[in-house]
């Protein structure tokens, strides 16, 4: 009879999982199509094919269905360079690939798609009115500073250099993939694929004029 319980519980939680998540993907395919003013529980409720009520059910109404939505971008941003990380533990990685598989990351394919652009996209402009929203952004942006200075600070004898490269490659990261996504519509491979590179070279840039005489 316990095992019984337990295979049950265990089917709940995987159910209402999976219900979560097909709630967020039609929370990012709603955004796409009608924007966050337009986006509504009833919007998604019908792209999710489910109630609105199980919306309020598991995240308390729309704005809390949204927040979910962008921290699930937000940590496909972690799981994706964690991937990574762990996909180079047979060998060790160097400071410099780390940096490179940052930028990888935060040019990868999920992080093309129209779903994640647009909601980016409509996320940072409602993050300056929302302050939960904003609160999302500051660990984003937070977060992607101290992976690279973590890198960097391994690379730069001056702390203060090691400082001012983490931000100025955050910056660069940031901009050149919301240029990638505002210059062509819909955003294409080929353009994200020389923002990355452009990224990566700048990168480099900065060790070869910063870096430590060993790390040039």
């Amino acid at each position: 009879m316990a095992g019984k319980q337990l295979s049950n519980g265990l089917n709940r939680a995987n159910i209402e999982g999976l219900r979560r998540q097909q709630l967020i993907d039609a929370t990012l395919k709603s955004i796409e199509l009608y924007g966050f003013q337009g986006t509504t529980i009833v919007t998604i409720s019908k792209l999710a094919g489910m109630s609105s009520g199980i919306i309020s059910h598991y995240f308390g109404g729309k704005q809390g269905v949204i927040e979910a939505a962008v921290r699930h971008l937000l940590e496909q941003l972690k799981q994706g360079l964690l991937q990574q990380l762990q996909a180079g533990q047979a060998r060790q990685v160097s400071p410099r690939e780390r940096l490179m598989m940052i930028v990888e990351t935060n040019f990868a394919g999920f992080q093309r798609s129209s779903s994640a652009t647009v909601t980016w996209l409509a996320f940072w402009a409602k993050a300056m009115h929302d302050p939960a929203l904003a609160r999302l952004q500051r660990v984003n942006s937070q977060r992607l500073n101290s992976n690279l200075l973590y890198s960097f600070r391994q690379l730069m004898a001056d702390p203060a250099d090691a400082r001012d490269a983490a931000a100025m490659t955050a910056a660069m990261i940031d901009g050149m993939w919301l240029r990638s996504t505002l210059n062509l519509t819909p955003a294409t491979d080929e353009a994200f694929n020389e923002a990355e590179r452009l990224c990566k070279a700048f990168i480099d840039s900065l060790i070869a004029t910063r870096g430590r005489s060993d790390s040039r």
